[in-house]
């Protein structure tokens, strides 16, 4: 019995753990983008030379790619607790 408590109780403990963890990446990658808009309309406004827009392409790229990586984290953590199976995700 006390087995079966404690499972539930570590279970209840990485739903929110992963709820939280949901919560903070959507933030983030709402965040970034809006400063891909902001690159977007910077590129679009202003007359750039060559090496300022390569640097402003090299920084959308960048947030592109995280922006991705991001999403799939998301993806996984909502889909471990959809699926009911939460747990602590430990990144070294």
């Amino acid at each position: 019995m006390r087995q079966n408590q404690a499972e539930s109780r570590r279970q209840s403990v990485a739903k929110r753990s992963m709820t939280r963890e949901a919560k903070q990446l959507a933030g983030l990658i709402a965040g970034l983008r809006k400063s891909l808009d902001g690159i977007h309309k910077e590129r679009a406004s202003t007359k750039l030379s060559g090496a300022e827009m390569g640097m402003l392409d090299e920084r959308r790229n960048n947030l592109l790619l995280t922006i991705a990586a991001l999403d799939d984290r998301l993806s996984a953590v909502q889909g471990l607790i959809d699926l009911g199976r939460p747990h602590v995700i430990r990144v070294h």
